[in-house]
């Protein structure tokens, strides 16, 4: 951080501090690569993070057992084959600690600290219709007025975490996993429970349960899961990779999600024995091969859907054995793959351990946290050191409804998305001029996308839409009401003909009391919704009102 940075607080009423072509919000995989773009043009630009280093999710999540479920190849910036092959990962899902240095290489190699402003929350940012520009507030007092506002604030990164009655009258630790502390916390013989088993409660119960003196599991929603096979690296298996550079810069944008790999196989073309040779060697690679690779149908048809879910039950099952464990955490209301699917390590053999306690909470739910207890509905109650919240996010909207940002007439984005929540592909959002947004509802990066893939795509496609802008000499960009109508229906027809859309879960934003629902990502795939950005790039923005 340069002496620069942090400008004193400037008295009432004077002029704004700081002047900037375009301000971002976020410094994590979105905001640099952002920001570099955005410099690469020689704008006046600077990004903004509460955090005290870059990373964004991957920053904030240094929970234990916190790490990549995409291949760590692909989770990578695309842009530059020297940056690509100036980083080796030492395997191929590598934990919270190896992700935060390689972005911190990325911010590095690109020099991007010195236009970052870290320990600094952005509080709240207006459009000023008479000079069509945003004045922007932050938590330190300081006001920048800027032309362009860049939302990289991430999906997952607004956290739920005052769950429950009396949390701030207990006298042990409550962590939210997704603002774990950077100093280590103490587990050892400690009893702990946590709250929540989708993908970060997973990953938390499988790391802790050998550590901690008992566990409580307090299950709500099973999940279904993949076994993850994590092998190391070594210099033959990253040139291996590296060698493949082209190959990925070419394929990844134009997968269904964003991976590297894609659905090749119809159910109805294979007999029952072919369909279940497939499942088995997707299940034996070790990744979200199984959900994002094996049959588009599962998304679309029940009965096909249904076959695929047992499949994994019985994988499942074989694990668990013990039919108390298999009632409680194998699903059976809804199918494999309308959730986000986790990939675990000995995840199911935790329940094994005589430390380990598995409570249900789905009917007899948590009612209260008091001083030394978790007491349940019913009563009963569980004494606890440490309560570890894996209870997830305001997904999708929670990283700008928590800014007080205002519109054209004063309107407020938390207002709207109160609502109703719209977005022009996920881009920008009607009445909020020269605001850009990555990683908000409906476009794939909501939710259903590896996300360097899709983040690359949202940022590559603000950064040319501004210099279209700048060779042209205009100064204001929004979406038509009639742009942003036609794109929230075929969003809608999109998610209406899959099974996400009748599930649910915080796709849904069902996690979240009063959130109105809608399938908050784009599910007509990632090259697809890459296509018709490009499209509506090509025609010269139809949709988008500029002047």
């Amino acid at each position: 951080m340069t002496e620069s940075t942090l400008d004193t607080k400037p008295a009432e009423g004077a002029a704004p501090a700081r002047t900037l072509d375009a301000l971002i919000i976020g410094a994590g995989v979105a905001g640099l690569y952002m920001l570099h773009q955005l410099r690469q043009q020689g704008l006046k630009v600077r990004a903004y993070d509460a955090a005290s280093g870059v990373g964004g999710t991957w920053y904030w999540n240094r929970y234990p057992g916190a790490r990549f479920d995409s291949e760590s190849y692909i989770y990578q910036y695309l842009f530059s084959e020297e940056l690509y092959k100036g980083w080796s990962w030492s395997e191929k899902f590598p934990g919270q600690p190896e992700i935060e240095r390689w972005l911190n290489y990325v911010a590095d190699r690109l020099d991007l600290k010195k236009d970052i402003q870290f320990g600094t929350t952005i509080t709240g940012a207006r459009f000023d219709e008479a000079t069509d520009r945003w004045t922007v507030r932050t938590d330190t007092g300081e006001t920048i007025d800027t032309q362009f506002l860049v939302t990289c604030g991430g999906m997952l990164s607004a956290p739920l975490t005052e769950v429950f009655p009396g949390q701030d009258s207990f006298k042990g630790r409550v962590i939210h996993t997704g603002r774990w502390p950077k100093e280590p916390v103490d587990l050892a013989g400690k009893r702990v429970g946590v709250v929540g088993i989708g993908a970060t409660g997973i990953q938390v119960i499988q790391t802790i349960a050998p550590e901690v003196g008992h566990l409580t599991v307090f299950v709500r929603t099973p999940q279904y899961v993949v076994s993850m096979k994590n092998p190391a690296y070594g210099p033959r298996e990253a040139e291996a990779y590296k060698a493949r550079f082209a190959e990925l810069q070419r394929t990844l944008p134009n997968t269904f999600t964003g991976f590297e790999y894609d659905f090749t196989h119809t159910w109805a073309d294979l007999t029952p024995a072919q369909r279940r040779e497939v499942l088995e060697a997707c299940w034996q690679d070790g990744s979200l091969k199984l959900w994002l690779a094996s049959f588009a149908e599962m998304f679309f048809d029940a009965a096909v859907n249904a076959e695929v879910s047992e499949f994994v039950r019985e994988k499942m099952r074989a694990r668990l054995k013990d039919p108390k464990l298999i009632d409680l955490l194998i699903p059976k209301d809804y199918g494999f793959g309308t959730h986000r699917v986790p990939l675990e390590m000995n995840y199911l053999e935790a329940y094994l351990r005589p430390n380990v306690e598995v409570v249900n909470v789905r009917d007899n739910p948590i009612e209260r946290v008091v001083p030394e207890v978790v007491q349940l509905a019913d009563g009963t109650v569980h004494p606890l050191d440490i309560l570890i919240l894996a209870t997830g996010f305001d997904a999708g909207t929670g990283a700008l409804t928590r800014i007080d940002i205002r519109g054209r007439g004063g309107r407020s984005l938390k207002e709207d998305w109160s609502r109703d929540i719209r977005t022009t592909m996920g881009l920008q959002v009607h009445g909020y001029p020269n605001l850009f947004t990555t990683a908000t509802p409906l476009a794939p990066s909501a939710a259903l996308c590896n996300m360097t893939t899709c983040l690359q795509q949202q940022t590559e496609w603000i950064s040319d839409c501004i210099r279209h802008m700048r060779a042209k000499g205009l100064t204001v960009c929004e979406p038509s009401k009639e742009m942003e109508d036609r794109w929230v229906a075929h969003h809608d027809e999109t998610a209406s003909a899959n099974l996400i859309s009748k599930t649910v879960s915080w796709y849904l934003g069902s996690n979240v009391q009063g959130k109105p629902r809608r399938v908050l990502s784009y599910t007509g795939g990632v090259g697809t919704y890459r296509q018709k950005c490009a499209e509506v790039a090509a025609s010269g923005y139809q949709g988008f009102e500029m002047r």
